[in-house]
């Protein structure tokens, strides 16, 4: 609906827009809840989850953002800070960089004018979330901690300057990103899985889905689960701290998850300096520039202020300079302000039509979109704006792009119809676990010969082949069998080199290491927490290089089953050996199990881990750092956070989780609640039923 093309101006077509708005308001408006509620109120059941019931869409709004902040609210503060850029003037230098990206980026900016840019009615929602952030902070100021205080009161371009720090210059890119751009591949730092399965491939005959996003389990990526209900809406599902509307939800007809795509929405080009300015299809060209002023908070509380110089060029802002030549940064979708609209009209389609007309809108920059719905259509999306480039495949674009001629400086996005989509596969089921969209289904449903290569790389890593093989495995697949593939903790990495690693270390290793392949030979290939090998042979992945242990390489004809073979036997046993020596000093056994050396640490629990690294090709995905107090030992920081299974039967059936539980706020009983839950591998049910909410209600807060 925004920036409509210049022909629209046209008096003839200034109605357009609006009629297209009402269709889909009376589209979603027919579905009828029960009769309108006299007042707003937040039915809390015994997780922690809000489920929200607005006398209107404004109430809703409110009611999300004081439900927020009653869950989160020193977080939610902290972040806001962030996003303005002024997060060091609150909190002392450590957050020096955070504003000087912010703030190089334009995000207070940008926000700004984003907020006018929403219509009327959406910005009157995004006004009535920040009121419900400032309600609670007054009406429980005790509650909020005294340091975060200072971000008070939140504004409606706050939400947006947050939003836009998480989507663009997060997930799109961040610092770490372009630091090492032309040195590693533009890796996601996040993951996800995501299942849609059709009633032909499912054992009741109903659709089903499987949302499963991996994110760190702290900061701007932590997860909120909610139910937002009134008239026009009745959605349930999860959003990022901060985020107003649901990011992952299903309703009575139709649900969606997101997984990060292998796309590419950002480039750094190398600019030459010359007079002050830099070289741009043969002429010189001077530098936009303005200076601000960052204010830092020193220990006794007083002031400094130092200046920062933003300097662009017509590729954007510049984020490094050095020996005659500079780096500026180009990234999608900053005259795409709808984004918070589009999610909150996708969660109040009722069908695959309505549903797709939002999609169509491109607001969103990025995320995969995996589809199911009551009418039994399944979607794969390869979603994002996704430049229209003159040359290169998606390998050169990964590098550092010469910027002295506009023959290499994009400036037109993709159409919706130009994106890789399939609706209904004949295979009856759609996969994707950060795989490239030519991978999602079996036979091959989307062909990447019809794409520009630049489009997504040719690859399938192995969490996705362990997906597709368990997608593969049943020709009817039950909404409890889903929910056990979800929790598998079986490593394809092992199904692949196993058979070549122990022939070879009992062929070429020392005492050590047959000991090694003995304890390799009977382990079940799994990380449960009582799985023994595991340990070991992930410390084994760790040290070699997997780009270069294969004799087989990946080839897309036998994507399922390559790459395979060990390169060089020889090493991968001297590896092994060396290995075991250290394990046998850290642990004093090489069978030590997977639970006892990888904990779930949340709060105040700390239980037996199982799941691990996707890169081992473990669909029960997390990720661990070292504990500090133990030598040796893990936690997990990332990976399974929130958790939907959700089958399309009358009435829906759902099953979810979120890891870590529903709130981070200190006093919280919710913080790592759920986590002996997820040691066990459960899902508990979903209550959306006003009847089924308040059998299980432990809070009632009114408006």
């Amino acid at each position: 609906m925004y920036y409509v093309r210049r022909i629209f101006k046209r008096k003839s077509f200034r109605l357009f827009p609006f009629l297209l708005a009402l269709l889909f308001i009376l589209a979603v408006g027919s579905q009828s809840y029960s009769s309108p509620p006299k007042s707003t109120e937040i039915l809390w059941d015994t997780y922690g989850v809000p489920h929200i019931y607005g006398k209107d869409n404004r109430g809703i709004f409110n009611a999300f953002g004081w439900a927020q902040m009653h869950s989160h609210g020193n977080l939610l503060l902290r972040l806001y800070g962030q996003g303005r850029g002024r997060a060091a003037e609150y909190w002392g230098d450590k957050y020096l960089d955070s504003d000087r990206w912010v703030l190089t980026m334009g995000v207070p900016e940008r926000a700004r004018s984003w907020y006018w840019a929403q219509s009327p009615t959406f910005r009157s929602y995004l006004d009535a979330f920040a009121s419900g952030i400032n309600a609670y902070a007054q009406e429980h100021s005790d509650l909020i901690d005294d340091s975060v205080e200072v971000v008070l009161p939140v504004k409606a371009e706050d939400v947006l300057a947050h939003l836009m720090r998480v989507i663009y210059f997060t997930f799109i890119v961040d610092p770490d990103q372009v630091a090492s751009v032309g040195i590693d591949n533009k890796q996601p730092k996040a993951g996800s899985n995501g299942w849609a399965i059709a009633p032909k491939h499912s054992a009741s005959g109903k659709a089903m889905l499987l949302a499963n996003p991996h994110l760190p389990w702290s900061d701007l990526f932590l997860w909120y689960e909610a139910q937002l209900t009134s008239l026009s809406i009745n959605a349930y599902g999860a959003t990022l701290v901060g985020v107003p509307v649901l990011a992952i939800a299903f309703n009575d007809k139709l649900g969606w998850t997101h997984t990060v795509n292998a796309y590419d929405g950002w480039d750094v080009y190398e600019l030459k300096l010359a007079d002050q300015g830099y070289r741009f299809d043969g002429k010189i060209y001077p530098f936009e520039t303005k200076t601000l002023s960052l204010k830092v908070k020193q220990k006794d509380g007083t002031l400094s202020e130092e200046p920062l110089v933003i300097k662009s060029s017509v590729h954007g802002p510049v984020v490094k300079e050095k020996d005659g030549k500079a780096l500026a940064l180009r990234v999608v979708g900053q005259d795409r302000p709808g984004v918070l609209e589009q999610w909150w009209d996708m969660a109040r389609s009722q069908n695959l039509t309505q549903f797709e007309s939002v999609l169509q809108r491109l607001q969103l920059p990025m995320f995969t979109v995996m589809y199911a719905d009551r009418d039994g259509h399944i979607m794969h999306l390869f979603n994002g704006l996704v430049p229209i480039r003159s040359q290169g495949d998606f390998k050169y674009w990964q590098g550092i792009i010469p910027g002295d001629t506009s023959k290499t400086l994009w400036t037109k996005i993709h159409s919706y119809r130009d994106l890789p989509r399939i609706v209904d596969p004949a295979s009856g089921w759609l996969q994707n676990a950060n795989d490239p969209p030519w991978t999602t289904t079996f036979p091959v449903a989307i062909k990447s010969e019809k794409y520009p290569p630049y489009m997504s790389p040719h690859e399938m890593n192995f969490r996705a082949q362990r997906s597709a093989k368990m997608l593969l495995k049943d020709k009817k697949i039950s909404f409890q069998k889903m929910i056990a593939y979800k929790h598998s903790t079986r490593m394809e990495l092992a199904d692949r080199l196993l058979d070549d690693l122990i022939p070879a270390a009992q062929k070429y290793g020392q005492e050590l290491a047959k000991q090694a392949v003995q304890i390799l030979a009977t382990w079940d290939r799994q990380t449960n927490a009582d799985s023994r090998g595991a340990v070991l042979f992930a410390a084994w992945a760790e040290e070699i290089d997997l780009d270069k242990v294969f004799s087989k390489p990946w080839n897309q004809k036998f994507p399922l089953t390559t790459p395979d073979g060990l390169a060089n036997p020889q090493n991968a046993v001297a590896t092994l050996q060396l290995v075991a020596a250290k394990m046998k000093k850290t642990y004093g056994a090489l069978d030590i199990s997977w639970g006892e050396v990888y904990r779930l640490k949340y709060g105040n629990v700390n239980l037996p881990a199982n799941g691990g690294n996707g890169e081992l090709g473990i669909f029960r995905t997390l990720y661990f750092a070292p504990l500090d107090s133990e030598d040796g030992h893990f936690q997990a920081v990332a990976g399974d956070s929130f958790v939907a299974a959700i089958e399309f039967s009358n009435p829906v059936k759902a099953m979810a989780l979120t890891s870590y539980g529903n709130a981070s706020q200190p006093g919280s009983p919710h913080i790592g609640e759920k986590l002996q839950m997820f040691a066990h591998k459960q899902l508990r049910p979903v209550w959306r039923a006003r009847k089924d909410i308040q059998a299980h209600l432990a809070e009632r807060t009114a408006f």
